[in-house]
């Protein structure tokens, strides 16, 4: 089974639009978010689910976009696999996302059905797989979900959904969520993949807007979702390393590189010693440079 290079995927911002409203996914295009997920779940309702999916099979992308993904319908769906066939077959898609994740059975079940689909259309490069975690069970689950990665590149906190699985209200203080964050910040880290915090549940871009943008940021995110594009620049901005954390990380990486070739056992960078754990931090920061 294919296997997914993380390490190439560069994302601060993912911004979310429905399928079937080409207008709507052409703003986002353009909005200068990192990754445009086009959803064809909770964003299209019952009745509209196949139109919307015949839309999106049809839809004209640009030359130039940004990084798109899909996000089908929960497996076990009647839709899933229908969802997973168009992903499959747009050359502008570099991965889906799997909504309600509760096992790694779940993710399998979409790897497995990603693999015949993508033989049978000669796809190149195979679609990368995010976890959307949003019930009480995927919160428990994150182990398991996490204990092969393959084509698993990210797993996102799927807020409005998991405030109804657990019986919280969606206007609680922020700091209410801070368990499940951690969760999914040292499970991502585990794995080594990706940790996307979920969107503010909101469409403004104001104090409450950017309070939990730092918060995310501040707690080990990667990126974060958002459902406006007025909210992207507040992302971006904030997920962006500023230049002296840059510098020093460069300056981490070199230092080691050096320290290795002359067969030093230790390296040294602004009065601290440099271990590995630092270089990890240090890669983490680079990969997040973005040249717009």
């Amino acid at each position: 089974m294919p296997v997914v290079n993380v390490a190439q995927v560069t994302r601060r911002s993912s911004l979310c639009v429905p399928a079937g409203d080409d207008r709507k996914i052409l703003k986002a295009l353009e909005s200068g978010v990192d990754e445009v997920v086009v959803d064809l779940e909770d964003a299209v309702a019952y009745d509209d689910k196949a139109s919307a999916r015949a839309q999106l099979a049809a839809f004209a992308w640009p030359e130039q976009h940004p990084r798109v993904v899909v996000r089908v319908n929960a497996v076990g769906t009647r839709w899933c696999h229908r969802d997973l066939e168009v992903a499959a077959g747009l050359a502008a898609v570099s991965g889906v996302v799997v909504p309600k994740v509760e096992s790694r059975a779940d993710v399998g079940f979409a790897e497995r059905l990603l693999e015949g689909l993508e033989a049978e259309v000669g796809r190149a490069v195979p679609l990368a797989v995010q976890a959307l975690v949003e019930t009480a069970t995927g919160v428990l689950a994150l182990g398991d979900i996490v204990s092969e990665v393959r084509r698993l590149e990210a797993v996102i906190v799927g807020y409005a959904d998991l405030a109804a699985s657990i019986g919280r209200e969606r206007g609680v203080d922020p700091a209410t969520w801070r368990g499940v964050q951690d969760a999914i910040v040292l499970n991502a880290r585990r794995a080594g993949i990706s940790a996307i915090d979920g969107p503010f549940l909101g469409v403004g871009d104001g104090e409450d807007f950017v309070a939990s943008v730092d918060a995310a940021a501040a707690m080990g995110f990667d990126a974060k979702w958002v459902i406006h594009p007025r909210q992207v620049a507040g992302v971006n901005d904030r997920f962006t390393p500023s230049a002296d954390r840059v510098d020093h990380a460069r300056r981490v990486l070199a230092t080691l590189e050096e320290a290795a070739s002359a067969s030093r056992g230790a390296a040294v960078v602004d009065g601290a010693l440099v271990d590995e754990a630092m270089a990890r931090d240090a890669r983490r920061i680079l990969a997040k440079v973005v040249d717009r």
